[in-house]
């Protein structure tokens, strides 16, 4: 786990640097009317960040696991992120991820196995540790759609 907090920990700073070298306006850019901006990819990570912490939290206690679903349009459509400020977005995604790092550093090895249930697909439960792992990519993924080829990453 800690060397998937120290990938985490990493790519969160670095990014948060480079994203604030957009400036507001290259940032809230929407690339196509139907397509997310940079603030809204970046918005759409702290949603990401969001349950998965719940699922890192919950997943540690929860017998049988609950079940965690994440609509991402839904979610990006609520919290409204275009309207919010580059600065304010990129405060917040870095915090949330911080808080994640500590909480996977915090967590029991004899955790690491526990599973939660992302509602996508009953018969496959994912440990905490593959999700963990998983929320990296993730990132990185998505992280490529704000500053194309960082990251020599295929997903899923």
């Amino acid at each position: 786990m800690e060397t998937i907090v120290i990938e985490l920990n990493e790519v969160v700073s670095d990014f948060a640097e480079k994203c604030n070298r957009f400036s507001e306006i290259e940032f809230g850019a929407k690339p196509l009317p139907n397509k997310w901006s940079k603030k809204e990819v970046l918005g759409h990570l702290i949603d990401s960040a969001q349950n998965n912490l719940r699922r890192f939290i919950c997943g540690q206690y929860e017998s049988p696991p609950s079940k965690i679903v994440y609509e991402q349009d839904s979610w990006v459509n609520a919290n409204n992120y275009q309207s919010e400020s580059k600065d304010n977005l990129i405060k917040l995604w870095v915090l949330i991820n911080q808080r994640i790092g500590a909480i996977l550093l915090a967590m029991p090895k004899d955790s690491y196995s526990k599973v939660s249930d992302t509602g996508r697909d009953q018969t496959k439960l994912r440990s905490l540790e593959w999700l963990a792992a998983d929320y990296n990519k993730h990132m990185k993924h998505h992280l490529n759609q704000i500053i194309p080829n960082s990251f020599d990453i295929k997903y899923p």
